[in-house]
């Protein structure tokens, strides 16, 4: 079976954990019976080792019991940069082995469903695990957004940044992320009502700061710009501006120029929600 599922961006600022955006760069992934492991990977990721301690050969490997199996991989997902490659490729690899509900899979593998769910769904999605069972429902999004990538060239292992994280928070900033995460559902459902710092966070974002110093000039540089929000996406080094279409090239054209004025290596990409979701190809 061959699959296709898209890149994600998670927490969107103050929703942690919680809330994914589902963007048009994609994994495709084909799965087939074979006399032994073969695995063929291309694009983004092909510079890792293959072999049975690969990813994808693992999440066949449980599904199957076995890795008799011909796996290619076709990626435009960037790794380790906070845009849910790890989850697109068990979606897609769970999905072509026949799994019937990989999203289940991807979010206990992952320990939590923000990307998964983005993949499988398509477009804005929030997600939670509670009892065993992933609970993923689609959000209202305006079709008049866009979206502006900067992506370094400089990975940030999901690890890394998780382990920034305080284990304990205030009553306080809880407060402080649950009432952004409130506008910010409701400015990404219609643009007109996004309001100042809807993707402000307390939760994570300040704590990860460290790891990419030139994150907050950078998301300032996007604000500046014109974006109506602008976050981490998941654990990051991409930030993320969510913009009006009319004006995202502008936007991308200034995160650009702020990146070349910190001698910072990457790109800065115009992106859109992808609303599909998982695809079966063949």
């Amino acid at each position: 079976m061959r699959v296709r599922v898209p890149a994600s961006s998670a927490n969107l600022g103050p929703g942690f954990d919680t809330l994914g955006l589902a963007l048009n760069l994609y994994t495709e992934v084909l799965v087939e019976p074979a006399a032994s492991l073969s695995l063929l990977c291309r694009g983004a990721g092909s510079e890792f080792p293959g072999g049975p301690d690969h990813l994808a050969v693992q999440v066949a490997r449980r599904l199957l019991g076995h890795d008799n199996v011909r796996i290619e991989i076709s990626s435009e997902i960037p790794v380790s940069r906070g845009l849910g490659s790890s989850a697109a490729l068990v979606v897609a690899v769970a999905a072509a082995c026949g799994e019937p509900d990989p999203l289940l899979l991807a979010g206990l593998l992952e320990g939590h469903a923000d990307n998964a769910a983005a993949c499988v769904l398509g477009g804005f999605v929030t997600a939670t695990i509670a009892d065993g069972a992933v609970h993923a429902h689609r959000l209202a999004l305006d079709p008049d957004l866009s979206y502006v990538a900067v992506i370094p060239d400089r990975p940030l292992e999901t690890k890394i940044a998780r382990g920034a994280i305080p284990d304990r928070i205030s009553h306080q900033d809880a407060v402080f992320n649950l009432g952004r995460m409130g506008q910010m559902i409701a400015g990404m459902a219609d643009h007109r009502q996004f309001s100042p710092g809807a993707s402000d966070d307390r939760l994570h974002q300040r704590y990860r700061e460290s790891l990419f110093p030139e994150s907050g000039d950078l998301l300032r540089a996007l604000s500046n710009a014109g974006a109506l929000a602008s976050f981490w996406s998941g654990a990051g080094p991409t930030l993320l501006g969510v913009c009006h279409v009319s004006i995202v090239h502008s936007v991308r054209d200034a995160a650009a120029e702020a990146m070349a004025e910190r001698e910072l290596a990457g790109n800065a990409i115009v992106l859109s929600a992808d609303v599909d979701g998982l695809v079966v190809l063949e």
